[in-house]
């Protein structure tokens, strides 16, 4: 089910047709993927989850030394033009900061004005059809930078490892480094086992997902208990449930993974209990 890209996008202070954006040639995340980007869900045309999003994405701009071009308040006027122009319901608005045009240098090169994009895109966030018939994933090679908590729009490891698992015939990739699962390609990954939430703890190593820290917190309203620690595939093959995370999915069931059924590729108890409470919250959020 691909989302579906709508037609006006904003770009360096100007809301255009997509057909007639246009970035520099020598815009840094052209050329280097010097730059940042976050992805934020939208329900019933509201901005959701932005107390996460405004956390996670000033803090990578700071971690690579640039600055939004625009105070909050501009920016969030600037995003919700772009849902009123587009007339977007529900869906994603995605946004990407790079450090702006400048001869090729590899240091970062001071005073240049930033490049900002932004575009929407429909999306089914609360009724996913996965959400209801599973999904699987396979194991892949985890080939990234050592800075993985920084939302670069360096991206190519996570493509070349999502390839591979839709090559498997399968809908994402956990990614495995020295032995034990770091997240999903795309996505934060989660096991349960013995009512126990299982998932790894933060550092470098992991992108810091918003909806991680929220899950965390509603898994004790479940019942769950939660441990923070790395886990293996073999884990993730005996797990009672497994799901991933992400901004438009919020949460879905793995009910295969590597060809092993888990929970005899059933969907467990405990995951449609967290994302009915996490869409709860949004559509709360959201007004409704």
């Amino acid at each position: 089910m691909a989302a579906e890209n709508l037609d006006t996008v904003f770009i360096n202070g100007e809301f255009l047709p997509s057909k007639e954006a246009k970035v520099s040639a020598f815009d840094r995340g052209f050329i280097f993927g010097d730059g940042i980007y976050e992805v934020v869900p939208v329900i019933n045309s509201r901005l959701v989850d932005r107390e996460g999003f405004w956390h996670r994405f000033e803090r990578s701009l700071d971690q690579i030394e640039l600055k939004l071009p625009y105070d909050k308040e501009k920016f969030e006027e600037i995003l919700y033009e772009i849902i009123s122009r587009n007339a977007l319901k529900e869906g994603g608005i995605y946004m990407q900061i790079t450090r702006g045009a400048a001869p090729r240098d590899f240091y970062f090169i001071e005073n240049l004005t930033p490049s900002v994009f932004i575009f929407c895109y429909e999306a089914s966030v609360i009724d996913n059809p996965l959400a209801k018939s599973g999904i699987e994933i396979v194991s892949v090679p985890d080939i990234r930078w050592k800075r993985r908590d920084i939302k670069s729009v360096s991206l190519l490891a996570q493509c070349y490892a999502k390839n591979e698992a839709h090559k498997k015939g399968a809908y994402e990739g956990f990614m495995v480094e020295d032995g034990y699962v770091t997240e999903g390609c795309s996505s934060s990954a989660f096991i349960i086992k013995d009512k126990t939430l299982i998932t790894k703890p933060l550092s470098n190593e992991i992108l810091p997902g918003i909806r991680r820290k929220k899950l965390l917190n509603l898994a004790r309203e479940v019942g769950l208990k939660v441990e923070q620690r790395k886990f293996s595939m073999q884990e993730v093959y005996d797990a009672d449930e497994a799901f991933i995370s992400a901004a438009t999915l919020i949460l879905l069931p793995v009910i295969k993974a590597d060809g092993k059924l888990i929970n005899g590729g059933r969907i467990g108890e405990f995951a449609p209990k967290l994302r009915e409470l996490y869409a709860k919250d949004m559509l709360k959020e959201a007004g409704l």
